[in-house]
């Protein structure tokens, strides 16, 4: 079978390899669509925490089964079946640690992600545990692609306990952000949006319909002043990734406020303790999702809550990936989000 090696930073290799062989509760699926995201983005170029080469990338999966999975007993007790279409949850999870045990998988103390810690999606077969399938039915090969992104965004609004009618500030209209603010709104908040790019702000505004939309600056906390009667959100996300951004965002929520860092930097974050402590503010970070989170999109994306066809800017075959990769990293390029189709 094929398969694309990042073999050290910015150096990917198209190999050859055995199809894998699944143990006792595997399946063995047929990858149809891989997403490529940020972190895929930023191991390409060496600058991903928790990651180590070489690596097959690959963790936004749409893929169908080819062999069901089989417990000790021969049995087939998922129920799964050759030919069905599923969403792959990238998050291999031990079942056993003390968040494991408190439902939350999501950061489990034993944590591997499929394309960051251990191979992941671009290869044509993959063997993964059966309850890392999630069904997928009516949706098509694309949307199911993108179902583990929105998961992010989904596990986020959870976290955060969203309550109806309350402000939400989104900051970074990335996928990610783009995500965030769809829960956000199904959750009943009033969402505002702020980002540096008019061009991400003008595609949430069409397919969002957002309270308001901003430019991210210097003027971004007074215009929130302004926006909510001098009080601030008293919910910021920040989508964003960049330490410079992340500690700016506590000074856009207002007193008692929560703060739910979503983006991953790989780099110290700082705030200034007094004020934190006089706005009794609360500090969240948001890692990954359940598969709960997963069901929650699919469930979503079913009853056309939930968009993503925005989202999809490039759209490769996996023998033109290599070429088209370094070309994604370019500004210029605006990629929002790249699919890479195994046929």
């Amino acid at each position: 079978m094929r398969r694309i090696v990042l073999v050290e930073p910015t150096q990917l290799q198209l190999q050859s390899a055995e199809p894998p062989v699944p143990g006792l509760g595997e399946a063995l699926v047929r990858i149809r669509r891989v997403g490529i995201c940020g972190t895929d983005l930023h191991a390409f170029q060496g600058r991903q925490p928790f990651f180590s080469y070489p690596r097959v990338l690959g963790h936004e999966i749409s893929a169908e089964v080819v062999t069901a999975p089989v417990d000790q007993a021969g049995e087939n007790p998922d129920g799964l079946r050759p030919g069905e279409a599923c969403v792959v949850s990238p998050y291999l999870y031990c079942g056993e640690c003390g968040a494991c045990r408190q439902g939350k998988t999501n950061c489990c103390a034993r944590l591997k992600v499929l394309g960051v810690h251990t191979d992941g999606a671009m290869q044509d077969l993959l063997a993964v545990p059966a309850h890392n399938l999630v069904r997928a039915e009516g949706l098509t090969l694309d949307q199911m692609a993108m179902v583990e992104n929105q998961s992010i965004g989904a596990h986020a609004v959870r976290r955060a306990q969203v309550r109806p009618g309350e402000t939400a500030l989104v900051v970074g209209v990335g996928p990610i952000g783009f995500g965030v603010a769809q829960f956000a709104r199904l959750a009943g908040a009033e969402v505002l949006l702020a980002d540096l790019s008019s061009v991400r702000l003008d595609m949430a505004v069409k397919w969002l319909a957002p309270r308001q939309a901003l430019a991210a600056g210097p003027t971004l906390e007074a215009q929130l002043a302004v926006l909510t009667g001098g009080d601030l959100p008293s919910l910021v996300f920040d989508c964003t990734g960049s330490p410079a951004s992340m500690m700016q965002s506590f000074r856009y929520m207002g007193n008692g406020g929560r703060l739910v860092l979503v983006g991953l930097a790989q780099a110290e974050i700082t705030f200034h303790d007094p004020e934190f402590h006089r706005r009794e503010t609360s500090l969240l970070a948001s890692r990954n999702a359940t598969r709960a989170d997963l069901q929650r999109v699919i469930t979503g994306m079913a009853a056309g809550q939930v968009v993503t066809e925005p989202l999809t800017t490039a759209r490769v075959p996996m023998e033109g990936l290599i070429p088209a990769f370094p070309n994604w990293l370019k500004p210029e390029a605006g990629v929002l989000k790249a699919l890479v189709e195994l046929n």
